[in-house]
């Protein structure tokens, strides 16, 4: 499912693709894919406009259009994605938006879930969607990480995938965070000892630099990652049978000789 270092990669497809090409053609097609604005006027406010300068907070990828237009913002849910692809490339049976730039490219919204999507937002719009999201996970400091979880009565992996708290942490990395920092998930965050938290942050930090590379969280034989969908997982640190449970609703993974 789409975190923050595969938001990062589509960030890199649309600039690559589409930074200051004219949208030619907008096809919709599927409208289950739309929040709050209709094919007619998606395709009527990016038609014959520039794509400008793409930038990301969190989950959430944003690309102004034209010099005055409105703000043209991606949501990828669980499974959605942005392709750069050849006009003549055959479609995916899950592209749902594909918008026709010049220079004959195609950049393609696909996604097979349609839990999100493509919406258009005015300033006062953008506001309200960032004003709703915590400080972007990769420029959160030592002190304001400290700040943001101290005293919260809920377990850490919780407040770690708040996008209220921090916006961009996920399952994935909040599973492969906090194993690499020995904090089972479960553990109340007003419970955690100022060494661990500098732990997690320390963690946070490099498990992110490392995926933003890889652009997703890699599945490497030595991460967690990489082995909680195994049929017997075992940890790759101590060789302990890993733990499968839900925490805040979400399927959590972890290792109960390593995380106590």
């Amino acid at each position: 499912m789409p975190e923050l270092p595969d938001v990062e990669g589509f960030r890199e497809v649309l600039m690559t693709c589409g930074r200051q090409r004219c949208v030619t053609d907008v096809e919709v097609r599927d409208t289950g894919v739309l929040r709050g604005v209709s094919a007619q006027r998606l395709r009527r406010e990016l038609t014959g406009r520039r794509l400008g300068e793409a930038w990301r907070h969190g989950k959430w990828l944003f690309v102004p259009v034209g010099d005055s237009g409105p703000v043209l913002v991606w949501h990828f849910g669980m499974t959605g994605s942005l392709r750069c692809c050849a006009p003549d490339e055959p479609l995916a049976p899950h592209d749902r938006v594909v918008l026709t730039l010049d220079g004959a490219r195609h950049l393609r919204y696909r996604d097979q879930r349609k839990l999100q999507g493509v919406q258009l937002a005015d300033d006062a719009r953008l506001a309200r969607i960032v004003d709703g999201l915590g400080l972007d996970a990769l420029t959160v400091g030592r002190a304001e990480f400290r700040d943001l979880l101290s005293g919260r009565r809920r377990a850490v992996k919780s407040a770690l995938m708040d996008q209220s708290v921090i916006a961009g942490l996920g399952n994935l990395l909040c599973d492969e965070i906090l194993w690499r920092a020995r904090v089972a998930p479960r553990t109340q965050v007003r419970d955690l000892s100022e060494t661990a938290l500098r732990r997690v942050h320390a963690w946070m930090g490099r498990v992110l630099e490392s995926s933003v590379r890889a652009g997703c969280v890699p599945a490497r034989r030595s991460w967690l990652t990489g082995h909680r969908d195994d049929r017997e997982p075992m940890c790759p640190r101590c060789g302990w049978p890993l733990c499968s449970n839900r925490v805040g609703g979400r399927r959590t993974v972890w290792c109960p000789q390593c995380q106590r």
